[in-house]
């Protein structure tokens, strides 16, 4: 007979890992989707496991239902949300997120923060089906019993995501040396105050979107134009309380990016992660800039720090 210990060492190497990445994905939130796989486990503990005929089958549609009851309070904190909503930043050291090297769909491994903010769009139901079939490759007669909906209209939800998808969205292949040249050309212009420097690595129509959550300052919509962008952003960098600013390179939702800490305070500031351009190889255009303390944590967590760069 399995002890509890032994179940719950099953769940965490069997199950979490493609649950937690289903999660993150439905609800783009770090924190959230580390909730609904605590709650799951809290559930399945109580089935007698000899009643279930796949646990992996099982878990994902509780997993999935969890995520649906959550999109459905989260679209009214989105309406409360002060200023400019990103998920939570994940760097790519944190393989437990991704749904397993199995996976080969085409988003399979994408959680690109432009990515993320599509999926925003879509009803949670397009969001669902689209996800269990393109990103976890399930079958549609798969993801009908996990919605409680037809195989047919399960394709229907899909194909409309889809078509939203490949609208909104263009895939970006990035090498590892064309990744560490764009991070290098950002953080040049920016120690160096340098305007003309950034606004040329930004495309002309480049845009930024910066989150702090009514917790700390950010722009409150979206700055659009290289020239604009690199002004700003070197006139943030200009500021005394900026000066103690120090940039890290990472990688961050499968983009180039960095970690700004502040060394006068020992405080991670911010997060930025940089699109490359799909149309002109080497430049950016898009900036996403995490400020919100409370989604940084998840990031401190991935680096073993509890808050501050110590």
């Amino acid at each position: 007979m399995t002890t509890p210990a032994e179940r719950a060492i099953r769940y965490d190497r069997e199950h979490a890992r493609s649950l937690r990445a289903l999660a993150y994905r439905m609800l783009g939130s770090r924190t959230e989707a580390e909730d609904i796989v605590q709650e799951a486990w809290l559930r399945w503990v109580q089935v007698d496991e000899s009643t279930v005929q796949h646990a992996g089958a099982y878990l994902s549609r509780l997993v999935t239902n969890l995520c649906l009851d959550k999109l459905g309070s989260a679209a009214a904190k989105r309406e409360q949300y002060v200023g400019v909503w990103l998920p939570e930043p994940l760097l790519d050291e944190q393989a437990g997120w991704s749904p397993g090297p199995e996976v080969q769909s085409e988003f399979a491994q994408d959680v690109s923060i432009a990515f993320l903010l599509v999926l925003e769009r879509l009803s949670p139901l397009e969001r669902a089906a689209f996800l269990l079939h393109d990103v976890f490759d399930l079958d549609f007669d798969e993801v009908g019993w996990r919605l409680e909906r037809s195989p047919a209209a399960c394709r229907q939800l899909a194909h409309r995501a889809r078509n939203h998808v490949k609208a909104d969205y263009t895939r970006r292949e990035v090498k590892e040396e064309d990744r560490e040249r764009l991070f290098g050309a950002f953080s040049e212009a920016v120690r160096n105050f340098d305007v003309d420097v950034l606004a040329r690595v930004l495309t002309e129509d480049a845009v930024m979107l910066a989150d702090g959550g009514g917790k700390v300052s950010s722009i409150p919509g979206p700055l659009r134009g290289g020239a604009l962008i690199a002004r700003a952003f070197i006139g943030f960098a200009r500021l005394p309380t900026s000066r103690a600013w120090r940039l890290e390179p990472a990688r961050i939702n499968g983009m180039p990016g960095c970690l700004i800490f502040d060394d006068a305070t020992r405080r991670l500031v911010q997060t930025i992660a940089l699109a490359p351009s799909a149309t002109e190889p080497g430049r950016i255009d898009a900036l996403y800039v995490q400020r919100n303390p409370d989604k940084l944590r998840g990031v401190l967590a991935a680096l073993g720090r509890n808050g501050t760069t110590g």
